[in-house]
């Protein structure tokens, strides 16, 4: 069985990845906002996500106790060693499919977030709160233009319908535990998956009810990202982002 020690590290790192892959795929839409209210919120929102990247990486080299920082963890590894949802891996598509994206996302993460909250490690509890605070703006947000969108003009009502139903099959995997999960509820009183679960599909349903849209019928779910298997999206995603650490190795501004 894993150590209580090693399984805290791995969920701190699964953590961090979720939540840099989720900034990188914002940062790729500055300056293609609909409106410049919109592109301003895009962009702070990217840089909270990132922030977020860092407090977790951070911690995960005080947990390993190696030497490693913030920028080793996210610039000097390979694809296989990132553990984030599948979900956030997605292209960004059309403004939609970004907030289809978004809502999913962040109404499970809050969870999340809301419940390490109250979690043994003190660390991770703290970074927790202070993440939550910016998810719940984030949320409320993107909640509102995915309201916006499928009520609005049928064009974007059958745009937002198709990106909700393309998305879906990658939101099993926010619930897919495992054993890391186990050792973390256990030993730490960490969240209950089959709990935020519940939760999650009802507050889903609720915000896709007044969006006047359906929502999808249960199917076959993929998953993977988690264990390092990545979908073929991943690869030129991390290529970019790494680019300029594998070029110049130890580079600082």
């Amino acid at each position: 069985m894993m150590k209580k020690e090693d399984a805290l590290l791995a969920y701190t790192l699964r953590l961090g990845d979720n939540a840099l892959i989720i900034a990188q795929r914002l940062i790729e839409l500055v300056t293609h906002g609909p409106e410049l209210e919109e592109e301003m919120a895009n962009a702070n929102f990217a840089l909270d996500y990132l922030g977020q990247a860092r407090m977790f990486y951070s911690y995960a080299g005080e947990l390993e106790g190696e030497g490693r920082k913030e920028d080793e963890f996210a610039f000097m590894r390979a694809e296989q060693e990132f553990r984030n949802f599948l979900l956030l891996e997605q292209p960004n598509g059309h403004f939609g499919d970004t907030i289809a994206r978004s809502v999913m996302f962040e109404v499970f993460y809050l969870m999340q977030l809301e419940a390490l909250v109250d979690c043994a490690d003190e660390r991770l509890a703290e970074i927790a709160a202070r993440a939550a605070k910016e998810i719940r703006y984030h949320l409320r947000h993107d909640s509102q233009w995915l309201i916006r969108l499928g009520d609005g003009t049928e064009e974007s009502h059958e745009k937002i319908q198709s990106s909700v139903a393309e998305l879906w099959r990658f939101t099993g995997e926010l619930f897919a535990g495992d054993e890391i999960d186990e050792i973390m509820r256990a030993e730490f009183s960490g969240p209950d998956l089959e709990s935020i679960q519940a939760a999650w599909r009802e507050s889903i349903a609720a915000i896709l009810a007044e969006a006047t849209l359906q929502m999808p019928d249960d199917q076959w779910m993929d998953k993977g990202g988690r264990t390092g298997r990545h979908s073929e999206h991943f690869g030129p995603l991390i290529a970019e982002m790494q680019y300029m650490q594998r070029s110049y190795p130890g580079l600082d501004w």
